[in-house]
């Protein structure tokens, strides 16, 4: 008998329609750390990101019908509503900040860290001035050497955290939370186009923030 680990999510989605309740676990320990790690990412805030988690999981419950596999994944539509939800929480308190954040949660953000993917990146599209990973694969972020030699992690963490919404949302699910443009733009309901353009955007400004403290520290003297 398969496993419900085994099962892809539309068919545990259809399980837990019916009633199987491990089958609701499944998905939820399946796809509860990346809801609540974009949640995190994207608002800076523990609690939220755990309000925001629980929210979530509960829609599916009330209203798993509600998504439909010819629209995109069904871990698009979950950070979709995830999406939603930190919007009406925005509307509601607009003085959230970044968290200082721990040694494990800056880690993910360290370069050469799986968040940046795997292996050296290549220059390959100067008009967009996008990278690929070395298999040719879904454009990443600049190599991982530049980031290192630019700056911390933290450094890395709070940039991404200054970025407009629009921006941050594309940065932390294509690039930290791996998505392809299609799943990014079902997440995000609107056009892939807008979001390879939305990355190049947001590409552009990290570099430029995390480019920002490099004079200083060339200019320091050498003893």
């Amino acid at each position: 008998m398969t496993s419900a680990m085994e099962l892809t999510d539309d068919a545990l989605l259809r399980r837990m329609i019916a009633g199987d309740e491990d089958a609701f676990a499944a998905i939820y320990r399946r796809r509860h750390p990346s809801i609540y790690r974009f949640a995190l990412r994207m608002s800076g805030n523990a609690a939220v990101a755990e309000d925001v988690t629980q929210e979530v999981f509960m829609t599916l419950v009330r209203d798993a019908r509600r998504f439909d596999p010819t629209r995109g994944t069904l871990s698009a539509f979950l950070f979709g509503v995830a999406r939603n939800f930190l919007r009406k929480r925005w509307e509601q308190d607009r003085r959230l900040v970044p968290l200082a954040g721990d040694a494990d949660d800056l880690g993910e953000f360290a370069p050469g860290s799986s968040a940046w993917g795997d292996g050296g990146a290549n220059y390959s599209d100067a008009s967009e001035g996008a990278y690929t990973s070395g298999n040719g694969s879904r454009p990443m972020m600049a190599g991982r050497d530049e980031f290192a030699s630019l700056e911390t992690a933290g450094r890395v963490r709070q940039a991404i955290g200054t970025l407009p919404e629009n921006y941050r949302e594309v940065v932390v699910l294509c690039e930290l939370q791996e998505m392809s443009y299609e799943e990014a733009a079902s997440a995000l309901g609107c056009p892939v186009g807008t979001v390879r353009s939305r990355l190049h955007r947001a590409r552009a400004m990290l570099l430029d923030k995390l480019r920002e403290v490099q004079p200083l520290r060339r200019a320091a003297p050498v003893e």
